[in-house]
């Protein structure tokens, strides 16, 4: 078994989200790399149109966010789960990571060729603060710089989905695998917190929404945005959205 292989069956101990099936396949019939998906205009239409019906929904925007939330969700767990349990990445690079679309249940991926992020044998002998900081650039190449751009690009431009909700969307999906994988994982915690804070408190995601981390409290985050999920029929407001602050009375006010 490769180490990659190692890492994604370690993961599944935290939940279906944090990883995905590897390796050969006998079903492989419409799966789609995400490369393709960024890249090839009207490739995401499918996947809108999906979402969409499940929302009951008539407004493409709304299913395209929900769709992104989802994948940038699935994306985030599987490289900080991987990077907090095992102290190494998994490689989520578009054209490793495949795509698709089931009526019944969420997006499905499939890794043919799961493989780590690169590292030189200087790297791996570091310890402490070095460590963390290696694998924040780690993380950061496997989902910020490979998947947010192209994928909000796509998503932008095919259906006029604002960046701040893009970007609220990848910082509240960063928190949400948080949660879970702290609450699944204990040992995880701190180092998986590390991480995020230094996610959250640099570019892009430092102009998603406000992060708090109170030692002995816990963690908050309150995103600046909103995810749209309200506009859809029998939708509500997320516990981060920006519009529970907005529709907060004020002094004086009931």
């Amino acid at each position: 078994m490769s180490e990659a292989a190692a890492v994604l069956d370690r993961l599944a101990s935290v939940g279906p989200y944090f990883t995905a099936p590897y390796g050969g396949r006998a079903d492989p019939d419409g799966f789609l790399p995400l490369r393709e998906l960024y890249a090839k205009s009207g490739a995401l239409d499918p996947c809108v149109r999906m979402y969409a019906e499940r929302m009951g929904t008539g407004e493409p925007r709304v299913a395209a966010s929900t769709f992104h939330l989802g994948l940038v969700s699935r994306l985030w767990s599987m490289a900080l789960g991987s990077a907090a349990l095992t102290g190494r990445v998994l490689d989520l690079a578009p054209g490793r990571v495949f795509l698709r679309l089931k009526a019944d249940s969420p997006v499905e991926l499939w890794l043919p060729e799961p493989g780590l992020v690169p590292r030189t044998p200087s790297a791996e002998s570091r310890l402490g603060t070095a460590r963390t900081e290696q694998l924040l650039d780690e993380v950061r190449t496997s989902v910020s710089s490979d998947h947010l751009r192209p994928l909000a690009e796509a998503v932008r431009g095919g259906y006029r989905v604002s960046p701040q909700v893009l970007l609220g969307n990848a910082g509240s999906a960063l928190v949400g695998s948080l949660r879970v994988l702290a609450s699944a994982e204990p040992t995880a915690h701190d180092r998986a917190l590390a991480l995020v804070s230094a996610l959250l408190e640099s570019a892009p995601l430092d102009r998603s929404g406000e992060w708090v981390v109170e030692e002995g409290l816990g963690f908050a985050f309150l995103r600046d945005s909103c995810c749209l999920f309200y506009r859809a029929p029998g939708g509500g407001l997320c516990g981060d959205c920006v519009l529970r602050r907005r529709a907060r009375p004020g002094p004086g006010r009931s």
